[in-house]
């Protein structure tokens, strides 16, 4: 079901387009923030577990002489931890990463601002990524041809709302080959409530079903690796993304999204390896190849699965 007539501009191809280049502006927040918030509480569950003395004295027994040296680590590591300026989300303000010019509202139009700065800082003029409008001309993209596909309609609701995760997640697992939980788990939570109040095209247990073999079918293909090559092959991230993908579109089309995401993932691989002299002992992610399946499948899975001959 749809919003009443005088509310449907408000899921029009027009409408979530811009919100889509706004929810583009904060995810690069995102993709930014959540690496180092995460890694920060590593760091501080590491810290505490240093000065664990019991979980120590199970670990390297009770005669060990490192005790003592390893708790003033986990002392000192929390201190450094300590010092460091708070940080989340919402706060600081963003500001420029080279001189620490606070950023106003009027230079974080998205992609205006960008274009009326000349690509620039107006404190320092150093140069500003092109990767900031990018990723909000890619969201805002992503919202319009949503709403263009699926009309005003809680399915567009829902997937607009998957398009955020997914773009976060797989921008995020890029830089630092990192697939967080907070985005990989609510995608997989969203596509069983969408399908359980029928906001989707699918029923529950479809969705509950690709789940179920998105994860362990990736942990599978990994273990097998593991077993054949001894080396980790592919990352639990890997296997929850795929998992929140085959929620959002039934289990049926999780063959579409494996093939396309390893035909792009094994070409970009071997374009790395061959042209840039990227070295074969380092991790190439994943999530964003699986990404791009997954979204390519919102808009034309079941084409691609009666293409080889899988629907």
């Amino acid at each position: 079901m749809g919003p009443s007539g005088e509310w449907q501009w408000l899921l029009s191809p027009a409408a979530l387009g811009v919100l889509g280049l706004l929810i583009g502006s904060f995810l690069n927040v995102v993709i930014h923030r959540k690496p180092v918030l995460l890694e920060r509480g590593w760091l501080r569950d590491a810290a505490q577990y240093l000065q664990d003395s019991a979980a120590m004295q199970r670990v390297l027994g009770t005669g060990s002489r490192r005790l003592p040296e390893l708790a003033r680590a986990g002392q000192a590591l929390e201190a450094d931890l300590d010092a460091l300026p708070a940080l989340s989300l919402a706060r600081p303000r963003s500001r420029c990463p080279h001189c620490g010019h606070l950023i106003a509202w009027y230079e974080n139009i998205p992609v205006l601002s960008w274009l009326w700065l000349r690509r620039r800082c107006s404190a320092c003029k150093a140069p500003i990524s092109w990767r900031y409008p990018l990723v909000e001309m890619l969201t805002g993209s992503l919202f319009f041809a949503v709403a263009a596909r699926f009309g005003p309609t809680a399915t567009t609701v829902v997937l607009c709302l998957a398009v955020a995760l997914v773009v976060a997640a797989a921008l995020i697992d890029l830089d630092t080959t990192l697939l967080p939980d907070d985005l990989t788990l609510p995608l997989i939570g969203l596509g069983l409530l969408a399908a359980w109040q029928r906001w989707l095209p699918i029923s529950l247990e479809q969705s509950a079903l690709g789940a179920l073999f998105g994860y362990f079918s990736l942990w599978a293909v990994a273990s097998l690796y593991r077993v054949i090559r001894g080396a980790q092959g592919m990352a639990e991230g890997d296997f929850k993304l795929l998992a929140g993908l085959g929620a959002m579109l039934g289990w049926q089309l999780l063959p579409a999204i494996i093939l396309l995401s390893s035909i792009v993932g094994a070409a970009v691989g071997i374009f790395l390896i061959a042209a840039r002299g990227h070295g074969r002992s380092v991790p190439i992610p994943f999530g964003p190849y699986l990404a791009g399946g997954g979204l390519a499948a919102v808009f034309f899975g079941r084409e691609l699965l009666r293409l080889w001959g899988l629907g």
